[in-house]
């Protein structure tokens, strides 16, 4: 009987899936990001509220988390280091991303809701069977901006775990021109971060109801923003 050859590894399928070119920008643009996170963070002031109903503290139980792409910087900071695993696309961009955010204590998952989505669901669900919280970049990768997947609320129907919508939002922050927009914290902003409240799914929801759960999680999305940015609006007299 032949034996069957053995998995390759995550750096294997890069060489083997990126030119060298690729290669040289990815290992470029990995420590250039995870400097100016390792540089800016440290700097920056966070003022964390909670929704009640939602997480007491940030000491979570296993949760499926959700936020725009644009956060991904501050919030890769903000929650560093907490073991939460973290759905990374398998292009290009989702491989700078995935390196850079392992860096921080995350582990990526490989995959997205249009290359490998199935494969990195099921690795999802493993994680949180292992207790771990996860956590989407909901509109990513390639948008529509502010618009949410559905693949979260599949997975906390699947695992039984809250899905909790968050954002951040920079007092002062450079605003790339990218579909994302996103958000790059200026040093020594204040940053408010602001957690909706739990959204449970039941196992048995219907069609229906996962329609109905999915515009519940939008809406998180949108309340959240809308909060965590209200912090430094002046107003009006």
């Amino acid at each position: 009987m032949i034996a069957a050859p053995p998995k390759p590894d995550d750096t294997q399928m890069t060489q083997e899936k990126f030119s060298l070119r690729q290669r040289l920008l990815l290992s470029v643009i990995t420590w250039a990001a995870y400097l100016a996170v390792r540089f800016i963070g440290p700097t920056l002031r966070f003022n964390i509220s909670l929704e009640e109903g939602g997480p007491p503290d940030l000491n979570f139980k296993p949760t499926v988390f959700v936020f725009w792409h644009r956060c991904i910087l501050p919030a890769c900071y903000c929650f560093r280091h907490r073991n939460i695993a973290v759905m990374t696309s398998s292009s290009f961009d989702g491989e700078y991303i995935a390196r850079i955010i392992e860096k921080f204590g995350y582990r990526a998952v490989r995959g997205s809701s249009t290359r490998g989505g199935v494969r990195a669901l099921l690795g999802m669900h493993t994680e949180i069977e292992e207790g771990r919280s996860v956590a989407f970049t909901i509109d990513g990768p390639l948008g529509p901006l502010y618009v949410a997947k559905p693949g979260p609320v599949l997975l906390a129907r699947n695992t039984g775990v809250p899905i909790c919508a968050f954002y951040t939002a920079p007092e002062r922050a450079w605003v790339l021109n990218s579909w994302d927009r996103m958000l790059i914290p200026k040093p020594f902003s204040r940053v408010s971060v602001r957690l909706g409240r739990y959204i449970d799914v039941t196992p048995n929801a219907s069609r229906e109801q996962l329609d109905q759960l999915h515009a519940a999680m939008q809406a998180a999305l949108e309340k959240a923003q809308a909060e965590a940015e209200a912090a430094f609006r002046t107003p009006a007299s």
